[in-house]
């Protein structure tokens, strides 16, 4: 999991497969990032293979913690079971998702 900042924006990175043991590191990253002011987050998903229900509890709680803060999450980048779960889970309606970074840099 990587972390850039883009103007106002920190964008994460996140690859691989996000479950029962990956899940806390994305929530950690968040907590952190919060800590240090950053509560404009962008998540990154073109290079996430899978997502477990553990991931889209992670996302729920990293949500509600920057929502507490006045921040926003938000997601691009989405493609094939990712973005089908994100749908089938509600998701697509409780968060903004757009295909790459620059709909939300523009």
């Amino acid at each position: 999991m990587g972390c850039q900042e883009k103007g106002n924006l920190t964008l994460v990175t996140v690859t691989g497969r996000m479950d029962a043991v990956t899940a806390p590191d994305f929530e950690k990253t968040c907590q952190a990032l919060m800590q240090k002011g950053k509560i404009d987050i962008v998540a990154e998903l073109s290079a996430l293979d899978y997502i477990s229900s553990a991931g889209l509890r992670s996302i729920l709680s990293a949500a509600k913690k920057l929502r507490g803060k006045g921040g926003n999450l938000r997601f691009c980048g989405l493609s094939g079971m990712v973005k089908e779960v994100f749908k089938i889970s509600g998701f697509q309606s409780m968060f903004t998702i757009v295909e790459n970074l620059a709909e939300i840099e523009g």
